[in-house]
């Protein structure tokens, strides 16, 4: 009975073991690993040249803001016309970008001119891990590994989290200010252009719609508004992190560990993800994502006044061990949201979202870092979390499977009901997996 148990619980091993999937990992990984590199790169470069976390924090905010922006329509553009035709003038237009925000940062060129090139080179950022994500959606239809997929991307979302920006942060302060976006941009070029060669792996091009069936938007569908929410709060910690982590550790005259410290919260985050999808959970993702949430929340309330540079790195760990859950059970809950047609844009709506409140997190820290003390920046997490929290709680009952039933109580909000607890639980067992 154990061993059919255990065999009911597909893991990382059988994952792995898909055919042709190493054709997109591979280059999937190596095009991915600049994603996590671009912001500290550009704070780190604009603040040697300015002398200011606000301005550097303004100049990354809007390569965020245009990358939330028009990676979803990147998204829906590759649903319709296959990922290849969208990524490689992507790379190319990306690159000029980087090349040129470099010779205007050196130059001392005024504001204006850094964010001019920042919107061009946000909007052009590869989106390599939605892209991911779709193929293997397509490659596992309903498979019950499609669930261990998504807890595998985002154990390697967290990777290069771990590695971007400890390998940003040594370039910029051990070879030069500006290394950081050029390796940045070496890395887009070459893993960008091998990962579109890949064709046979790429998900079949649909027009971004099922045959016969109307063409229907990602954010039409109320739950991926939701999740958009509550990745937007996870934003805000990955850019509040970013940027409150660079100042404090400037301002304590140890420059050199702000990329160790950010990688401690990354691991965490890692660490948490290849437990996710070494579990058989028994409850739904839904539930999952509340309660992942509300830690995550309580997580960041004791960052702004840790002072000790062990207690702030055990704190970034807690912090960082609470969001690859909800990030794992938002991806998962993705594909009984949306038809398949859309999940690329799904996918990178909830990346914009991320970028977008990284981007708002990287300003709002940068100010207050400025104005006040370092660690002060530290409360931008806070406020986020608390206020996607809030709306996950909500608007929880918008989360259940598409066509699952509603039920109105008596006070007038909605619920699931016995077929949404069902659901959720049907969602949930196809979550199972184990290390294999």
């Amino acid at each position: 009975m154990a061993s059919a148990v255990k065999d009911s619980r597909p893991g990382y091993g059988q994952l792995l073991r898909t055919p042709g999937a190493w054709t997109f990992l591979l280059p999937g990984f190596l095009a991915r690993q600049p994603f996590a590199m671009l912001t500290i790169s550009i704070v780190l470069l604009v603040e040697h040249t300015t002398g200011s976390y606000g301005t550097a924090g303004t100049v990354s905010a809007t390569t965020g803001v245009a990358m939330a922006l028009f990676a979803p329509q990147g998204g829906k553009l590759a649903d319709r016309f296959g990922q290849r035709a969208v990524l490689v003038p992507g790379v190319l237009v990306h690159v000029a970008g980087i090349a040129a925000l470099i010779t205007l940062a050196l130059s001392h060129a005024p504001l204006w001119a850094l964010l001019a090139v920042a919107v061009p080179t946000g909007a052009s950022t590869p989106q390599v891990g939605p892209m991911v994500r779709a193929r293997w959606a397509a490659r596992l239809g309903g498979s019950p590994l499609l669930p261990t997929a998504a807890a595998f991307e985002s154990v390697t979302d967290e990777f290069t989290f771990v590695v971007g920006p400890v390998l940003a942060t040594a370039l910029c302060t051990g070879v030069h200010p500006a290394a950081g976006l050029i390796a940045e941009a070496v890395l887009t070029l070459a893993g960008g252009l091998l990962f579109a060669a890949q064709r046979s792996s790429q998900p079949p091009v649909t027009g971004g719609h099922q045959a016969g069936a109307p063409r229907v938007s990602a954010l039409s569908v109320s739950g991926v508004r939701v999740l958009t929410v509550a990745f937007l709060g996870i934003g805000v910690v990955f850019g509040g992190m970013q940027v409150t982590l660079t100042a404090f550790t400037q301002d304590i005259g140890r420059p050199g560990i702000n990329g160790v410290l950010y990688g401690i919260f990354a691991a965490g985050n890692m660490l948490a993800g290849v437990a996710c999808g070494a579990l058989a959970w028994k409850t739904g993702p839904r539930r999952r994502l509340l309660v992942a949430y509300g830690l995550l929340a309580l997580a960041t309330v004791p960052l702004w006044a840790v002072t000790a540079v062990p207690l702030l790195a055990a704190n970034g760990l807690v912090v960082g061990l609470c969001i690859a859950p909800a990030l794992i059970t938002g991806y998962t809950l993705v594909e009984s949201l949306v038809p398949a047609g859309a999940r690329t844009e799904a996918f990178t709506w909830l990346t914009g979202a991320v970028a977008l409140g990284q981007a708002a997190a990287a300003t709002s820290a940068g100010r207050l870092a400025d104005a006040y003390a370092p660690s002060s920046g530290f409360l931008v997490p806070l406020a986020g979390t608390a206020l996607a929290l809030a709306v996950l709680l909500a608007l929880r009952s918008r989360l259940l499977p598409r066509g699952t039933s509603q039920v109105v109580t008596p006070s007038g909000a909605s619920s699931g009901g016995a077929d949404g607890d069902a659901a959720e639980r049907g969602v949930g067992h196809r979550t199972a997996a184990t290390v294999d």
